[in-house]
């Protein structure tokens, strides 16, 4: 546990600097311009419970880490958390606070009586798929992701 890292709630004056993280991790995915959320839909939809999110901050109180997830259900599993955006700045990486963000995300999960924890990964993100393996993770094969822009 890293002492100068801090990881709490997101909270509505957060929306900024989240959107600021959410722009950073599109283009770490190479995909600059998929970003269609505005700030305004991110304070509504927050403000509606659609989504949670914690935070990783410094020892300054600058928003260094995200992990942003919304309730999913599973006819298998049954209530789930959904891990929609899973990001640290790259200056804070091997420091410990994706693994802090990480796990305040399964504590909620448990406070939520989740049974299942969902996300995505890109095949190419070798370091994402070591960290989530570390953490337990299995990986689905046979099934493809589908969607359709509205």
């Amino acid at each position: 546990m890293n002492p100068n890292i801090k990881i709490r709630t997101m909270q509505l004056d957060d929306v900024e600097a989240v959107q600021g993280l959410i722009v950073e991790l599109a283009l770490f995915e190479k995909c600059p311009l998929e970003v269609r959320t505005s700030k305004e839909d991110l304070l509504t939809n927050l403000q509606e419970g659609i989504f949670e999110g914690k935070v990783a901050v410094n020892e300054y109180d600058i928003i260094i880490g995200m992990a942003l997830f919304f309730p999913y259900y599973s006819t298998w599993n049954g209530k789930t958390l959904y891990l929609e955006d899973f990001y640290v700045k790259p200056e804070f990486r091997s420091m410990g606070v994706g693994q802090e963000l990480f796990e305040a995300f399964k504590q909620t999960a448990l406070a939520h009586n989740a049974k299942l924890l969902k996300w995505q990964v890109l095949d190419w993100n070798v370091e994402a798929k070591k960290f989530y393996l570390k953490n337990g993770a299995l990986f689905q094969t046979g099934w493809e992701n589908g969607i359709i822009r509205l």
